[in-house]
């Protein structure tokens, strides 16, 4: 290990001498070079800038200093001493690549330089001493692209319409067909442009091309794809600190049919099967396979090209599991028939193939079962619900491609990401099209359905982001002419234009027009397995939020232990109850009420029998009526542009008086208000009863609109709503809890086990919950009497207003637990509307490092977390076996569910198809003491 004092002063590490296990020091990609070059594997000779010197740069106001060059300089020399070559020589040059690299995997979001060193004198050289000036020119002028991209903020786009602008002129279509003449009247082109884009000639010191390409490096880590990949994955400052830059010795896949470049994984990354799984190109450089521009070929085929490389290829795959544990991404070269290793990481996989690999090592002998379950990212299992095309659907694809990510995908076509960003905005489902992607369409990835691309491989730059994000893609659509500037693709005599509805499946590479159906996926049999072990570790409870029978039910089968939350006004807003319900708070007094309330009595007994009949054995956790009262009202606005509608109507049948002349008026208004059918059902009561119904109808509107008038408030989410409203319409809590206790008592009368739990929401004081608790003493013992049996009912309270955490000693005398609402708990920490902060600040907040996480998605350690463990410990400092659970969205979320296992909380609860995700989390939450993978 390296000692204290040597890392602060030491900012490069040769790949013979750095700590492999320091990823967060050397960064993930530098600290697999160093362990394949220490494991004596063949690997381009190299060094490691460290993530330290990245931090330093950002606070030299981005600027390396002579200390860190200084040690590049002396780490060139000792490269240039184990390649036997010279850096900028004229004679035998020493060419470079220099990659990104931080401490957790970001394929494709940092920059990488190649063929560094190369000028006007070292390029002549290189094609002497290979005896290929076509190779030598050919990397010369991809050289000159992808420096000018990255260090002299040069358009690509500029080089790549030279290149076909000559394939064209020529008569070409590949890149391999240009011969040595071709490629130097590029470098001339090519040169010309960065002259003309910048006003200064391109770099021909070949240190002050390293200086600028390191710099280029560390300033990606700050780009904007690389800032939406960390805040997509919350990877903070904590886990990840700056990149580092690894600086590698060139060896070239481009040097005749006897080279080439490849990636492979050592297990298929979209099944996890066994397999040696990649792609490869002859005659050609990493980028051409990872930019896509080549539609590479199947790793298969190495076997009959070049079975001696294929076979030591196969060695390297085994040697690299076993030392890494992990199924492997590594991109190698074979430069004159000889392969180099250019380096490895833990391969990018879904979450179908995560299991499978997962249950598979351990049945191998290489991980444990805590090991297995440790790196399993536990929110990405809810991928394994994924939809699949139904099997029904006949109609062929309009084009196939490469299944790159699996799943289907639906989605109005948009050929850019800026493009695909927007529509999302506006509520659109969108497939991103392009005909290849680059790093810098990240964010379009994240607003998409899924991608297609008509060029590049299963381990393109899209492939490989699409199964590490879990959206479905389809690559190398060579049918596909894709048409940016016109936002447009033709497929034979198909046009497919933006805003067009095209449907993708992942998983055998098909496209079609239109919206194909679909029906969900099954999870893999490994799922059961994993589940198992997790159950096995886990110390915490997983229960459901579940509002209906039908998830109740499905909770059951996917493994809940219970009912965290069953939210009653959810019943509330069905079609046979919502009127009955607008009828409860339209009442005049009341009398009024009360006759409503009791026609939604056996309408909730009925519910709330079916779902503990459902659970039997398991508690069901009801919350009491929680939201304010207009949210089962039409808007203002609404009701009042209907009321004008409708006074319209009636001026028009008093001047009239003839029905069949108002109803196309009618038809033509109402239709912004109402569906087609329930306009036909108006019109067709009004020919029967003419102007009475209209003046009936409007009257009710006018009564309607004072009613939400009257219950308006400037900030409805911190007034009338929870036990507020219970206390000033006693009536609607009492209906709700005698109908949770008939319906308990009635299953207990039939011999089924039912625990019912009964929780309040928006508490701040006992004196509320006091009230409550004695309505349901009284309700009880009338039930209990009635019924001739005992329930054992449950009586506890949401913990999501400040100042009870403040009481939390005082609340834990009345109740049997807590259940902590950390949706409104973080709004009121914070004092953030959640749907303001997400559209206005918050992804501002994060860029600008102000949050380094949206706390309405994981827990605010500092401040929510805190306030939390207060409760927790006051609370059961009064009740020491006070239960104590979760019932907010974090409750599903890996992250927030490690914390919650560090402050003693006895279960979370979640959505239902986030039970499975919870499952895993917990049981990595107990291995680690407070740690879950994401």
């Amino acid at each position: 290990m390296m000692r204290e004092n040597e890392k602060q002063n030491t900012y490069v590490y040769m790949f013979s001498d750095g700590d492999s296990k320091d990823k967060k020091l050397l960064g993930g990609k530098g600290a697999g070079l160093c362990s394949m070059t220490q494991a004596g594997l063949r690997v381009p000779p190299g060094f490691v800038i460290t993530t330290d010197a990245c931090v330093r740069f950002y606070a030299e106001n981005k600027t390396l200093t002579a200390e860190i060059m200084d040690q590049v300089r002396e780490s060139i020399a000792r490269v240039e001493k184990l390649s036997g070559k010279g850096f900028g020589s004229a004679t035998d040059p020493l060419l470079v690549a220099v990659r990104s690299g931080s401490a957790v995997s970001m394929p494709g979001m940092m920059d990488t330089i190649i063929n560094l060193g190369l000028n006007d004198a070292t390029v002549e050289a290189l094609a002497a001493v290979s005896g290929n000036p076509r190779f030598a020119y050919d990397s010369y002028r991809r050289f000159i692209s992808v420096f000018s991209k990255i260090t002299l903020d040069i358009d690509d786009a500029l080089f790549d319409e030279e290149m076909e602008s000559l394939k064209r002129e020529r008569g070409f279509r590949l890149d391999t067909d240009l011969d040595t003449e071709d490629m130097k009247k590029l470098v001339l082109i090519f040169k010309d442009i960065v002259k003309k884009e910048t006003g200064s000639h391109l770099p021909e010191d070949p240190f002050r091309q390293l200086e600028m390409a390191i710099t280029g490096v560390f300033l990606s880590w700050e780009g904007r794809r690389c800032v939406d990949y960390r805040q997509q994955f919350n990877i903070g400052s904590s886990i990840a600190n700056g990149t580092a830059a690894n600086v590698q010795a060139m060896v070239f896949g481009n040097m005749g049919n006897d080279s080439g470049t490849g990636v492979a994984f050592t297990r298929d990354p979209a099944t996890g099967e066994d397999r040696f799984f990649g792609e490869y190109l002859i005659n050609a450089q990493g980028e051409d396979i990872v930019a896509g521009r080549r539609t590479p070929r199947p790793l298969d085929d190495m076997k009959e090209e070049m079975p001696d490389v294929y076979r030591e290829l196969d060695q390297v795959r085994h040697k690299l599991e076993r030392f890494y544990k992990d199924v492997q991404d590594l991109e190698f070269t074979i430069e004159k028939g000889r392969l180099y290793v250019l380096q490895t990481r833990n391969g990018k996989m879904n979450i179908r193939a995560m299991i499978k690999t997962s249950v598979d090592m351990v049945n191998e002998g290489l991980l444990t079962v805590d090991e297995a379950l440790l790196r399993i990212p536990a929110n990405s299992v809810e991928q394994l619900f994924l939809k699949q095309l139904d099997p029904s659907v006949k109609t062929p694809p309009l084009a196939t491609g490469l299944p790159a990510a699996p799943g289907v995908a639906v989605g109005a076509a948009v050929f850019d990401a800026d493009d695909a960003v927007r529509w999302k905005e506006k509520g659109y489902r969108v497939i991103l099209v392009r005909e290849e992607t680059k790093p810098e369409d990240i964010h379009g990835f994240f607003a998409s359905e899924g991608i297609l691309t008509s060029r590049g491989g299963k381990t393109s730059h899209a492939a490989v982001v699409a199964r590490g994000i879990g959206k479905p893609c389809v690559c190398g659509a060579e049918d596909i002419h894709v048409d940016v500037t016109a936002k447009s693709a033709i497929v034979g005599e198909t046009a497919i234009r933006e805003g067009d509805i095209i449907t993708i499946e992942g998983t055998t590479g098909k496209v079609w027009m239109d919206e194909m159906p679909s029906i969900d996926a099954a999870p893999p049999e490994e799922l059961a397995i994993v589940l198992k072990w997790a159950d096995t570790r886990r110390t915490l409870e997983v229960r459901a939020n579940a509002n209906t029978p039908e998830e109740a039910r499905t909770a059951r089968q996917l493994g809940a232990q219970g009912i965290g939350l069953c939210r009653t006004e959810r019943m509330f807003n069905q079609s046979d109850r919502l009127p009955i319900v607008q009828e409860m708070i339209l009442a005049e007094n009341e009398d009024e009420r009360s006759r409503a309330v009791e026609k939604l009595m056996p309408m909730q007994k009925r519910d709330f029998k079916e779902i503990f009949w459902i659970m039997e054995g398991l508690p069901v956790t009801i919350r009491l009526l929680d939201p304010p009262l207009h949210e089962f009202l039409p808007s203002e606005k609404e009701l009042m542009e209907e009321i004008r509608i409708l006074e319209k109507l009636e001026t028009a049948i008093k001047h009239f008086g003839d029905m069949p002349s108002i109803l196309p008026l009618l038809n033509k208004e109402l239709q912004d208000f109402y569906s087609q059918s329930l306009t036909s059902a108006i019109e067709e009561l009004i020919r029967v009863n003419g102007l009475d119904l209209g003046q009936n109808l409007l009257r009710r509107r006018k009564r309607t609109l004072k009613k939400v008038q009257s219950l308006s408030e400037v900030n409805p989410m911190l007034g009338h709503r929870g036990v507020r409203l219970g206390i000033t319409y006693p009536e609607i809590y009492a209906m709700q809890v005698r109908a949770v206790l008939q319906a308990a008592a009635e299953l207990i009368r039939e011999g089924v086990d039912v625990r019912p739990e009964i929780m309040i929401p928006q508490v701040c004081t006992g004196k509320e919950l006091n009230w409550v608790h004695t309505m349901i003493g009284e309700i009880s013992q009338e039930v209990e009497k009635q019924y001739d049996v005992k329930v054992n009912l449950k009586f506890g309270t949401m913990i999501e207003v400040v100042r009870a955490c403040m009481r939390a000693g005082r609340l834990a005398e009345i109740t049997d637990f807590f259940s902590f609402g950390t949706n409104d708990l973080t709004q009121s920490v914070f004092s953030f509307s959640r749907e303001d902060a997400e559209n206005k600040f918050l992804p501002l907040y994060r860029e600008k490092k102000i949050l380094q996480t949206n706390p309405f998605e994981t827990i605010d350690e500092k401040g929510v977390l805190r306030l939390m463990q207060i409760t927790v410990e006051w609370g059961r400092k009064t009740k020491p076996d006070l239960k104590v659970g979760i019932c907010g969205e974090h409750g599903g979320e890996a992250a927030s569910i490690g914390y919650f296992q560090t402050i003693g909380l006895d279960y979370v609860s979640c959505s239902v198809f986030r039970i499975p995700s919870a499952r895993i989390a917990t049981a990595q939450a107990a291995i680690t003491g407070g740690t879950a993978y994401v």
